[in-house]
């Protein structure tokens, strides 16, 4: 049986939408830098970082890699690859901070680091330097890489 979420609310992000916010996101923190270079968290901050990385013209980009949960539940925290350093300098960019597990967990591994996100929720929002909007923290935010489109039938045949 599969297990359901405990989100109440969804709040699906497009493409366009998401290039727009990391665009925003990379003007707030253009006024911030110059910035040694980038640690995408892996894997939702890989997009973000990427679209960051081209509008404030950083080429030195790294990963931080830590499994943390899926959208069905939250586990402890694994990391599977740590950069060098203590993050002085660089951004430190995710495409979401939900309840700040992951957060917590990185910005104890890179305290030096200024930490972006695009989304932020009130529960890990007290960890992050910088985010673009924020949601509730019932709300399951629905990525373009997570989600796929298809035909939805009239209301009126699904009445029938």
């Amino acid at each position: 049986m599969e297990k359901k979420h405990p989100y109440e609310k969804v709040h699906p992000v497009t493409w366009e939408q998401l290039q727009r916010d990391c665009r925003t996101l990379s003007l707030r923190l253009a006024e911030l830098g110059p910035w040694t270079g980038i640690y995408a968290i892996t894997r939702g901050g890989l997009v973000p970082a990427a679209i960051i990385a081209r509008e404030l013209d950083i080429h030195l980009i790294d990963t931080v890699c830590v499994e943390t949960y899926d959208w069905q539940s939250q586990g402890r925290e694994t990391l599977l690859k740590r950069p060098q350093g203590d993050g002085a300098g660089w951004l430190l960019v995710d495409d979401l901070v939900d309840t700040g597990r992951t957060a917590k967990f990185v910005r104890e591994m890179l305290p030096g680091a200024h930490f972006a996100t695009v989304y932020a929720k009130p529960a890990g929002r007290p960890l992050v330097d910088t985010f673009v909007s924020e949601v509730g923290q019932d709300t399951w935010i629905l990525f373009p890489w997570d989600s796929a489109t298809q035909f939805v039938p009239p209301i009126a045949k699904t009445r029938e």
